[in-house]
């Protein structure tokens, strides 16, 4: 039997169903695996075990798709029981009244909210301590670094993420799990501390696609297809970052584009329109200037907590004017319209989800020039692991699709993840 942090999302849920798993021993479970390795993975911003101790015993006479899994999230969630500080000595102790709507629908579906993980600076600069599972002398990506690391870590088998460029795919390739960015708005933004109105997404985490399925049909009912009858028709590219991937992330890219034709996919490589690079070139220009209205507050009384890079950015942005910001929105408008039409005898686009391996070092996240542009599209994207690099870190592919499609999305990178083992 595997050990039960270790299950995935899906299988405990059968385990507990069945009777043959508790709430308890499966809380239990991850709480051992958090008191062996939280000292090196730093995933947590709060942790209060008797909290997750007393949900556990709760669920066992309850009921939900989400009953007794544990969960870690992201400290831009609010918690009505737990501190929320938005990564950010601005919000030290901050308590606030209620939960987000996506912490009290997973509470309301059984889940077991186990911590707070660590999120960099308002979800977009500086990092926290947490360190890569695989090896913690790398970054685990960011912001959603301590959700990524979690689950990854085997601390709870399901993890919110917030995406606003990479923040969900980027760390899921990092640490080697699955990580979901539905399409933008499904999943409810009601009490985030959101930064980028046009493009602030909840994400998920789990081991595996049908982890993240599972977990978007207990948010919002929306389940993943059925099993295609045929293969899909993949559309492959490197994406807008082509020159930036490492060499074994365009051999990772060749070899499941192969497996996938092997398997009866049709495979064909595209170039990406003209309105799509304009777009991706537009996403700091959104980014940045929603962010400094976000943060209007916090730059008013606080700037000097706010750090040097932070206040970099939103300089700049400060230097937009009004027409620059409704111009970049238009390119993210007619981008999202040349995806559709692109896709159109296409079901995904297969893609890299980050440059190479996680980088060395904690003092920065990586880029996230292979997610930011799909972010902008508004559409469903979901990161797979799929192999190794040369320095025995995960290396993982993305899989995009326009925006509503995310059911069919998940059950595409079900049929895809068959063919990666």
């Amino acid at each position: 039997m595997s050990h039960p942090a270790d299950l995935p999302a899906t299988e405990a849920a059968r385990r507990i169903a069945a009777g043959r798993l508790s709430p308890d021993e499966l809380v239990e479970a991850c709480l051992d695996r958090i008191a062996s390795r939280e000292d090196t993975v730093r995933a947590f911003a709060t942790l209060d075990p008797a909290l997750s101790r007393a949900a556990a015993a709760q669920a066992g006479a309850g009921a939900g798709a989400l009953r007794g899994l544990p969960v870690g999230v992201k400290d831009v969630l609010d918690t009505a029981d737990q501190v929320t500080g938005y990564g950010s000595p601005i919000w030290d102790g901050h308590r606030p009244r209620a939960d987000a709507a996506a912490v009290a629908l997973t509470r309301a579906a059984g889940g077991i909210v186990m911590g707070k993980t660590v999120t960099t600076e308002f979800a977009t600069r500086r990092p926290g301590p947490t360190t890569n599972p695989h090896n913690p002398a790398h970054t685990p990506g960011g912001s959603s670094q301590g959700s990524a690391a979690g689950v990854a870590a085997g601390f709870f088998p399901l993890a919110f993420g917030t995406q606003t460029a990479g923040s969900v795919l980027r760390p899921a390739a990092y640490c080697g799990i699955a990580g979901f960015k539905p399409s933008h708005g499904l999943i409810h933004r009601g009490g985030m501390k959101v930064m980028s109105e046009s493009l602030d997404t909840i994400g998920l985490f789990g081991r595996g696609a049908a982890d993240c399925a599972l977990f978007l049909e207990a948010l919002t009912g929306i389940a993943a297809m059925p099993g295609p009858e045929a293969p899909p028709r993949i559309a492959f590219c490197a994406g807008p970052a082509a020159e930036r991937l490492s060499p074994e992330t365009h051999a990772l890219l060749e070899e499941v584009a192969g497996r996938c034709a092997r398997a009866g996919a049709r495979v064909t490589r595209i170039a990406l329109p003209e309105a799509i690079r304009t777009a991706d070139e537009a996403h700091p220009v959104v980014m940045q200037g929603e962010s400094l209205q976000a943060l209007a507050w916090e730059r008013a009384h606080h700037r000097e907590a706010i750090s040097a890079g932070l206040n970099e950015k939103l300089d700049w942005a400060a230097g937009i004017p009004a027409s620059g910001l409704a111009a970049a929105r238009r390119a993210f408008a007619e981008g999202r319209a040349a995806f559709r039409a692109l896709m159109t005898d296409h079901d995904i686009l297969l893609t890299a989800a980050a440059p190479g391996e996680a980088p060395e070092g904690l003092g920065a996240t990586g880029e996230p020039v292979c997610n930011a542009v799909w972010t902008a599209l508004h559409g469903p994207c979901i990161s797979l692991p799929a192999g190794t690099g040369p320095k025995g870190l995960p290396l993982g592919i993305q899989l995009v699709a326009p925006a509503g499609a995310d059911a069919a999305l998940l059950a595409w990178a079900c049929w895809i993840e068959a063919r990666l083992g």
